[in-house]
């Protein structure tokens, strides 16, 4: 079947810290493709969850519950949105609160099925292509993506990138961020459901001594050879 004039699916897997939203959101916006954060979405889940009282360390009530809240993940680059139950929660799931449980909840199969079946449908109604980013989109979301990319850092150059972000100066505010970043790459690396690891056809790209935009540029040929080949 020709598949020439189907979306273009790019995927960036990675762990926490690695730039993957940033980067992923300005391949979209150069390429003129949607955009897909799918962290977002496993965070939104887990923000419902925390308001509706369950308890996140309770994989039977987190997989009933996870059934109910509607979470609809804008694919504009230019301005990417999440909402639960129409409401915007872009601010929310980025506290705290939530970074602290996202991985127990991501951790439970039955939310990383609903949410897959989301990201796929995301992906058929891109008009040119799209670009997902996430933990397993190479291995389990997308499996058949034109181009899989695996981001690598350093855990310290991680922790040290966050901490710029959050304005974290004081060394006991970097190891605590660095204590967070190693437990959550435990918690997605040794999961039971589609853990975190690099797919066998997916390029890595340490990110450690490269720039964003250096990042951006490498990716975007990658894409542009792939296309190319596909259309040849």
């Amino acid at each position: 079947m020709d598949n020439s004039s189907a979306p273009v699916v790019v995927v960036l897997d990675g762990p926490a810290g690695t730039g993957k939203s940033t980067v992923s959101r300005e391949i979209a916006a150069q390429l003129g493709y949607s955009f897909l954060d799918t962290g977002a979405m496993y965070r939104a889940m887990t923000y419902w969850l925390l308001n509706a009282g369950v308890d996140v360390d309770d994989a039977d009530a987190v997989a009933v519950a996870s059934s109910k809240p509607v979470i609809v993940s804008g694919t504009d680059a230019a301005g990417p949105t999440i909402t639960v139950d129409g409401v915007d929660v872009s601010g929310p799931i980025r506290e705290q609160p939530v970074t602290a449980a996202v991985s127990a909840v991501s951790a439970v199969a039955e939310v990383r099925t609903r949410l897959v079946e989301l990201q796929r449908g995301s992906a058929l109604h891109a008009a040119r292509g799209i670009v997902a980013e996430g933990r397993d989109m190479g291995t389990v979301v997308f499996p058949r993506a034109d181009v899989k990319v695996f981001l690598t850092a350093s855990a310290e150059t991680r922790a040290a990138r966050r901490a710029a972000q959050l304005g974290v100066t004081d060394l006991t505010g970097i190891a605590a961020i660095l204590a967070d970043i190693n437990r959550r790459d435990t918690a997605d690396s040794s999961r039971a459901t589609a853990p975190l690891r690099k797919a066998d056809d997916a390029v890595e790209v340490d990110t450690s001594e490269m720039t964003p935009d250096q990042v951006v540029a490498h990716i975007i040929g990658l894409v542009h050879a792939r296309v190319a080949a596909r259309l040849g």
